[in-house]
């Protein structure tokens, strides 16, 4: 839209105190929503259209499955078919030992996630101005939409266990940036493994996360001056339950030290390699960065297809995809395309058309990559490259308690100020019914 002319603006001045001359597509962004504050909404008027200068990407939350919460607060598994209950019998010989299966049960609540936003109702009545930002309310919300779902997808990416720079008693510092801070919440239950006394940390009160500031997360007493070296590791998740807890195993090598991470509830001792609460398969290095290789690539793939799995989609950050596509590149070989269908139940669309994606795939598996996958810290406390998830999604869900419901409040005796207030909240939780079929490679470089 040409700008108008001076002789248009003058014409139009007086409709310009309710609406803008510009028309409905200018807006100008603000800072904070009041307009008392040194970067207003009336410093200077540019075009209505809001960009995002932020990555929304939430490929790794849409690619799981959803489904209805249920009645349930848990689940069982069979993890054993009984000793000798099945052999072969002579014509007169005697029949096998009666028997029955080993079934565990698995505790799982639904967790709630919830996104806030605010104005000032003198914030909302001057955006409507000349040179302000128009629906301030409808902007927020727009806004908050995104970052509820994307906050969703980021807890499902949190990385189980990272090792320390330094801390205290109650602080632990990873690294010198909020990257890797960032994987534990406040309400997160977390432990620590001591690297001086070889020993895991696990007091009886609850060490919950307090603040996570930076690089430093503030939580409970830890019962051990904590130090470079030493690792700390989620036991349980106040928000959503991610992959990385269902991958991980009792006792994992974390940058050359031992972490037992835990998920549901499960008793950690026991989450070793083959146990039937562990992953198909967790790759470690100890901490030392190495390459991608289609080796560790296809060893994820035959302990799913081993333990009677089938990949779904492998999720990996954007430095594996490339570092995958150039290594079969190298050997002449390429990534497939595959068409693939979207529907719900029986209701397909048909293969081809433009409501189908066309995925990079390996062996015939989908690759998603995803800026939120969580990265590797080694032995010397440097974030190495992302990891590489292997799933099979016919045994992930993320159940559904409470769909993403808004609220709206104009009470504004309740605030004490006269303030509008917005809330997004969803309640809902990632399940794993097998965990024998899911795999990670870790340790890797970017």
């Amino acid at each position: 839209m040409a700008n108008p002319s001076l002789s248009e603006y003058i014409s139009q001045s007086q409709r310009g105190l309710y609406s803008s001359v510009f028309g409905p597509e200018y807006l100008m962004k603000q800072t904070y929503f009041t307009v008392d504050t040194a970067t207003g909404i009336f410093n200077t008027t540019y075009g209505r259209k809001v960009w995002q200068a932020l990555n929304n990407q939430t490929r790794a939350f849409n690619a799981i499955p959803r489904t209805v919460w249920g009645n349930t607060a848990g689940w069982r598994i069979r993890t054993d078919r009984g000793s000798g209950r099945s052999r072969p019998v002579t014509e007169t010989g005697t029949l096998p030992t009666v028997d029955v299966s080993n079934i565990e049960s698995v505790s799982s609540l639904p967790k709630i996630v919830s996104t806030t936003f605010g104005a000032s109702v003198k914030s909302v009545f001057t955006a409507q101005l000349e040179g302000g930002v128009g629906d301030v309310l409808a902007l927020e919300n727009e806004n908050a939409q995104l970052d509820h779902v994307k906050e969703m997808n980021q807890e499902l990416l949190a990385g189980s266990a990272y090792q320390l720079s330094g801390g205290s008693t109650t602080t632990s510092v990873i690294g010198s940036n909020s990257t890797e801070a960032a994987h534990f919440k406040v309400g997160d239950t977390v432990a620590f493994y001591d690297a001086s006394a070889t020993a895991n940390i696990k007091t009886d009160a609850s060490v919950t996360v307090s603040s996570v500031s930076g690089a430093t997360i503030t939580h409970g007493a830890a019962g051990v001056t904590l130090a470079d070296g030493d690792v700390i590791f989620a036991l349980r998740r106040a928000g959503i339950t991610s992959l990385d807890d269902v991958v991980a195993e009792d006792g994992m090598a974390v940058g050359g030290v031992n972490a037992s991470p835990s998920a549901y509830d499960l008793t950690v001792a026991g989450r070793t390699a083959g146990a039937w609460n562990a992953a198909a398969s967790a790759s470690y290095n100890s901490g030392t960065g190495r390459d991608l290789s289609l080796n560790l690539l296809d060893t994820a793939i035959q302990k799913i297809r081993t333990n009677g799995g089938e990949p779904k989609v492998i999720i990996m950050g954007h430095d594996q995809y490339f570092k995958l596509e150039r290594l079969l590149n190298s050997q002449q070989r390429y990534m497939g395309q595959e068409e693939y269908q979207v529907g719900v139940g029986s209701e397909k669309t048909f293969p081809g058309t433009r409501t189908g994606l066309v995925l990079a795939t390996y062996q015939g598996i989908p690759i998603l990559p995803d800026a939120d996958t969580p990265k590797s810290i080694n032995s010397s406390d440097t974030a190495l490259g992302s990891n590489v998830y292997v799933l099979d999604t016919d045994y992930l869900e993320i159940a559904v308690a409470q769909p993403t419901q808004y609220v709206e409040n104009r009470d504004y005796f309740a605030a004490n100020a006269l303030v509008v207030r917005g809330l997004l909240y969803t309640m809902a939780e990632m399940r794993c019914h097998n965990f024998f079929v899911q795999a990670k490679i870790a340790d890797l470089n970017s």
